[in-house]
């Protein structure tokens, strides 16, 4: 049971390769300020092998995770017993990294007897419009990031129904493998986006895939087994090989996406109504020509899109601060016995029966 006003929550995200702490106030209109937000990237020391390597993040938390923490709370310029509570992402997410952020958490709430919020990630993502903008709900999440695609229906705080998801590779992971098979760098999105930008995207004849299915799922898989084909098929590559196959690949990606989106949007007002908005998360989210199709697809739906600004679209600590404040401000608080996550739907978060009715009924 809450016996305060909630206002300031410290947040904490190491589920990946970002170590990151924030301060964030959620003053008594409701509306969010971001105190500090401090990320730490571990790009360098993951570059050499192409991608992640869970080994390497977690002994980055480790090292770094304290004085991000301390750099947040100066920048913020509070003490921790201001605080009235302490989020961490406790999964999805490499579970060496999951555990370093949350056992810090427990210490903190423990030492200073603050309520503790272990947070779903993608809870985090889904809430970050809110962070940013007075949206209310419910509305149409498309979440698109490294690890995760997704399209969710975000009914409420803790109250999420998935209406569609990848069968297998998330659409950031085609990014970064199809980058690293042209032989360009880590992180993949980037550098495929800007080899797209002087890139002939009708050379090569790729596939659209799940392109008119009932549902709202997506597949990447094959789409990269045929960029891989078509760049073997004209090996030796050039740098305009190069492009064109980026080009090709990202369009193929946009159309795709583009028609399940369309289809989600249409499974989301067949079972809840019109959405208030079509948000984007991830950090998916910060490819310009993607968003541009987003724009087109919430057009055709007739409804807003909100994209959170790129710091805020990629994994950051003020992302779970906020997603801390609104189960907060709910009495969402969890123990000191609550485990890390490896695995960890969103519609999985539901509280209990009488929580759940309390989220509507202020929502």
């Amino acid at each position: 049971m809450v016996t305060r006003t909630p206002t300031l929550v410290l947040g904490i995200e190491t589920t990946c390769d970002e170590t990151a702490a924030a301060v964030v106030e959620r003053q008594a209109d409701g509306s969010a300020r971001i105190l500090s937000n401090i990320v730490r990237s571990q790009i360098d020391e993951h570059a050499p092998f192409g991608g992640v390597v869970p080994e390497i993040a977690a002994r980055a938390h480790v090292d770094c995770l304290d004085g991000i923490v301390a750099s947040a709370m100066q920048e913020a310029g509070i003490a921790f017993d201001r605080l009235d509570g302490i989020a961490a992402a406790a999964g999805p997410g490499l579970i060496g990294g999951v555990i370093v952020g949350l056992t810090t958490a427990k210490a903190i709430a423990l030492v200073h007897n603050t309520p503790l919020m272990a947070v779903n990630h993608l809870e985090a993502h889904a809430l970050t419009p809110r962070l940013v903008s007075p949206l209310t709900f419910p509305y149409c999440l498309f979440l698109a990031s490294g690890g995760h695609t997704q399209i969710v229906a975000v009914l409420g705080v803790g109250d999420y129904v998935r209406l569609g998801t990848t069968v297998d590779d998330a659409i950031g992971e085609a990014f970064d493998k199809v980058a690293k098979m042209l032989g360009l760098g880590y992180p993949g999105g980037p550098q495929v986006e800007r080899g797209a930008a002087t890139g002939d995207a009708s050379r090569f004849a790729l596939p659209r895939p799940m392109l008119g299915r009932p549902d709202a799922n997506f597949s990447f898989s094959g789409l990269k087994t045929a960029v891989r084909n078509e760049a073997e098929r004209t090996a030796p590559l050039g740098p305009q090989d190069i492009a064109d196959l980026c080009a090709g690949f990202q369009a193929a990606v946009i159309a795709s996406t583009a028609d399940r989106l369309s289809t989600g949007l249409s499974l989301f007002r067949e079972r809840f109504g019109a959405p208030k908005a079509l948000v984007a998360a991830g950090g998916v989210a910060a490819n310009q020509a993607i968003r541009a199709a987003l724009q087109t697809v919430a057009d055709q739906a007739r409804t807003a899109l909100i994209v959170p600004p790129p710091a805020l679209c990629t994994d950051n600590g003020a992302m779970i601060a906020w997603a801390g404040l609104e189960r907060l401000a709910l009495g969402l608080t969890d123990t000191m016995e609550t485990s890390p996550r490896a695995r960890w739907r969103l519609d999985e978060t539901t509280p209990t029966p009488a929580q759940f009715a309390n989220t509507r009924a202020r929502h």
